[in-house]
């Protein structure tokens, strides 16, 4: 598999986390959102380019938005993405850091095949808690999940 492919790969779904988005007018449904924990991307970025084949910097804006690079090599070159987050509302800074990473990670394509998932509403708690997440598509599945 080539280093774009690997990065690419989608991830197990007990790896997937999910959030609600929008949510019905009687509040018994929500838009379900898949997302990944900051420490599933390192993961990957270990799995592929070792601790020593990658890394991640972050600056600040006035603003208070948080900027992060990630930077990869590639064979013998040296390749940065990056993108940025504001503070979010469950940890404010730590959530702008995270949120920064995992945009970044995205641009190298880590995840990206989350954005394309269907729209799915299903049942949530008081809580705005999803009861049951979706299931995957197949094509959404890690390749020994679609080979099983």
């Amino acid at each position: 598999m080539t280093i774009l492919e690997q990065l690419k790969e989608p991830f197990k779904p007990s790896e997937i986390h999910w959030r609600v988005g929008s949510t019905t007018k009687d509040k018994k449904k929500g838009l379900a959102l898949a997302y990944l924990d900051a420490r599933n991307v390192m993961k990957r970025l270990d799995d592929i380019f070792d601790v020593t084949g990658w890394s991640d910097s972050y600056i600040e804006t006035q603003s208070g938005r948080v900027f992060c690079t990630i930077t990869v090599k590639v064979g013998d070159t040296w390749v940065s993405k990056s993108d940025a987050a504001g503070d979010t509302a469950v940890e404010g800074q730590k959530g702008a850091v995270s949120d920064a990473f995992k945009r970044a990670a995205v641009k190298l394509g880590v995840g990206r095949y989350l954005y394309y998932l269907p729209q799915e509403w299903v049942a949530i708690n008081q809580y705005r808690q999803i009861i049951t997440p979706p299931n995957l598509p197949a094509w959404a599945l890690p390749r020994e999940q679609k080979d099983a």
